[in-house]
């Protein structure tokens, strides 16, 4: 099989032990989207590899898939669902349609503008409004902090959640098809904070958390992704939704990555979410 790795940093630590696992058997390689030369299928059908991963959010990777997608290829996740969940506005309103228990979810223009409005309840965490690496996520106590924060960041679009009493851990729960894995992580909200994650054995998660879990992967047709909960007082509520997270420090995720790129190289896994490129919401 050949798998095609759609990535600027082929040595992530999950991608790099998946690869290892293939290389032996199975033709991988790595393209980054920014300088990559599309491909010809109709000249050279076999210029397409057999799977393509989606490890990258940028808009040339995105429009990248969606060529890949258009010609017949299968792309995990699918750029549609990728994009749609770098979009936390339309992330919330997908989720709640779809009665996931999904964090309330306002888009706020910029933050100078929301200081601006005033009548707000506090406390409230205010997010970027577009997920990415760094982005903004704060917990806000008071008008004050708000003007400041929005002095720190005065053009970022956001939205703003209601704070949700809770034990200041995220529950960070990650799929690989079929696979679920589960960690524990002090929430960047809390203090003190801390980067620190514990992983968490899946079997002694409430099975009412699974079900949420696998309900987001088919409500946004993702394959592979990451859902950040926190055990609030009436159950478990989604916080965030990712696609094709890091996954790092998870024994067994890279196998799971493995098999599944097989399995979708092969036909015998369908990925979720392209029907003549619209997204399947559940």
């Amino acid at each position: 099989m050949r798998i095609c790795l759609l990535t600027p940093a082929p040595d992530h630590p999950l991608l790099a032990a998946a690869t290892a696992l293939l290389t032996p058997c199975h033709q991988v390689e790595a393209l980054d989207p920014r300088h990559a030369v599309l491909p010809s299928p109709a000249r050279a059908p076999e210029a397409l590899a057999d799977v393509y991963l989606l490890k990258a959010r940028t808009p040339c990777a995105l429009a990248f898939a969606r060529y890949l997608e258009q010609h017949g290829a299968p792309v995990l996740n699918s750029a549609d669902a990728t994009e749609q969940c770098q979009d936390r506005t339309a992330m919330a309103e997908v989720a709640l349609a779809a009665g996931l228990p999904f964090a309330a979810t306002t888009a706020a223009t910029t933050l100078p503008r929301l200081a601006a409005r005033g009548g707000l309840t506090y406390p409230l965490v205010v997010k970027s409004r577009h997920s990415r690496r760094h982005d903004l996520v704060a917990r806000v106590d008071d008008a004050e902090q708000l003007r400041a924060l929005a002095a720190q960041w005065p053009d970022e679009p956001v939205v703003t959640q209601a704070y949700t009493p809770n034990s200041g851990w995220d529950h960070k729960l990650w799929v690989v098809g079929d696979e679920v894995f589960a960690a524990v992580r002090r929430s960047e909200l809390a203090t003190p904070a801390s980067r620190r994650t514990e992983s968490v054995a899946v079997g002694e998660l409430p099975p009412a958390w699974l079900d949420v879990v696998r309900r987001a992967g088919e409500v946004f047709a993702l394959d592979v992704y990451g859902v950040d909960l926190l055990d609030a007082p009436g159950g478990p509520l989604i916080v965030d939704v990712n696609a094709f997270p890091g996954i790092r420090g998870q024994r067994g995720a890279p196998e799971a990555l493995a098999e599944l790129a097989l399995r979708a190289a092969s036909g015998s896994y369908r990925p979720r979410g392209v029907t003549r490129g619209v997204i399947v919401n559940g």
